[in-house]
């Protein structure tokens, strides 16, 4: 018979382990010496010892499941309880029982933690939806749009809750964009109508102040140019490759008219002189505005120096140019600084803007052209009148590739 501290072999080589509850057949032995068959049984033990080690270092160093520990758990346990290894096993239950109450241990602590992790989450979703749909009201079309799609790349990064809520919240999130989304449809829709209405509107305010400029009832006509020019203002802007035409036009038609009749109210010259000298100090006034650091006020301080200007009068034919050129700058400087706000906020006129842009590359190739045949064929006359004509598109050409160069190409 042989044996150590933890086992013996008996003289049927039946194997025995030592436990605190007396010894437990380990099983038999019948191929060599008593030795070996202790041997045997004792590599058993130390690989149990090598596997619950193991097992330990994972629990305590990785995200192992906790459903995952317990299996590995109960089968090591089966192991040791089975009694076919000679060591302490009483020490290696010990060890899983310990090991037990640490996998136990750090489940609760997922527990929590995953628990605060989907109370973080909420918040921060429920922060997420209530900013996406006080964004969805904003008229900032621009910038809200920006942050909207912003939130977006947020939510991506937050965990999930539980399916229900998470849909709830995406759905009332997902709502408020799209609610977003169609308002600013709307909106450029409704101003691209608003503007071919005001086209329209302008296109006959032309031609009747076109078909007044030969009038001679002073008087009358040029209390209707009044009307006319109130019309004009409160038809709003049309696209902007019609408005300064139509405004050309507009202007000029009431040019001729008021021409002729300051030819026949010479009288009055001194009162325009004194008109001239009154629009000369809002014109001061008027370019102090520029450049354009606050649109809204420049706006509101323009059209209150306009009103003041419309009832000053008239002024002497020959300074009309430089002091209306004065304040027509002005009004550019503020409609460009309207209609860069528009091209921020409208993809469409970058396409629309190439288009003048061709158009009137077109239009200005023609004219050179004619100007050319014109000048072969001896007709000066003509020439020199499409060279003026050519000059005005040029400058049109100018201004739309300026316009297109600001959209980066």
């Amino acid at each position: 018979m042989s044996s150590d501290p933890w086992g013996r072999v008996d003289e049927t080589g039946t194997v025995y382990v030592r436990t605190a509850d007396g010894e437990k057949v380990v099983g038999s032995w019948q191929a060599g010496t008593p030795e070996e068959a202790l041997a045997y049984f004792e590599r058993k033990y130390e690989g149990l010892v090598v596997e619950i080690g193991l097992l330990e270092r994972r629990v305590r160093t990785t995200d192992l499941a906790a459903k995952d520990a317990q299996t590995a758990i109960e089968h090591l346990r089966t192991q040791v309880d089975e009694h076919h290894a000679v060591g302490d096993l009483d020490a290696l239950r010990v060890r899983l029982d310990k090991l037990v109450s640490t996998v136990d241990s750090r489940r609760e602590e997922r527990k929590v933690q995953k628990a605060k992790q989907t109370d973080e989450a909420r918040t921060a979703k429920d922060a997420l939806v209530a900013e996406a749909e006080e964004l969805a009201q904003s008229d900032q079309w621009r910038s809200a749009g920006e942050r909207l799609r912003a939130l977006v790349d947020i939510w991506k990064g937050l965990p999930r809750l539980d399916r229900k809520s998470d849909d709830e919240l995406w759905h009332r999130f997902s709502h408020a964009r799209s609610a977003f989304s169609k308002r600013r449809k709307a909106h450029f829709a409704s101003l691209d109508a608003q503007r071919e209405d005001a086209r329209k509107v302008k296109e006959k305010l032309v031609a009747e102040a076109e078909a007044l400029s030969k009038s001679t009832d002073w008087g009358p006509t040029a209390a209707r140019y009044r009307e006319l020019m109130e019309s004009w203002k409160a038809a709003g802007r049309a696209q902007r490759e019609s408005e300064d035409d139509l405004w050309n036009r507009f202007r000029g038609a009431q040019d001729v008219f008021f021409a002729a009749r300051s030819e026949v109210f010479a009288e009055r010259d001194a009162e325009q002189v004194e008109n001239l000298k009154l629009k000369e100090e809002l014109a001061d006034e008027a370019e102090k505005l520029v450049p354009i650091t606050d649109l809204k006020a420049a706006r509101a301080a323009f059209r209150s120096l306009n009103e003041r200007w419309e009832a000053i009068g008239h002024v002497p034919r020959d300074a009309r140019p430089k002091v209306e050129g004065r304040m027509h700058t002005v009004e550019r400087a503020i409609q460009e600084a309207e209609e860069g706000e528009w091209r921020r906020t409208n993809p469409e006129a970058r396409a629309r803007a190439a288009g003048l842009t061709g158009q009137l590359q077109a239009a200005v190739d023609k004219l050179r052209g004619q100007i050319d045949a014109a000048r072969a064929q001896g007709n000066n006359s003509k020439a020199d009148k499409l060279s003026r004509e050519l000059e005005g598109r040029q400058a049109l050409l100018d201004q739309a590739l300026k316009g297109l160069e600001e959209f980066g190409g």
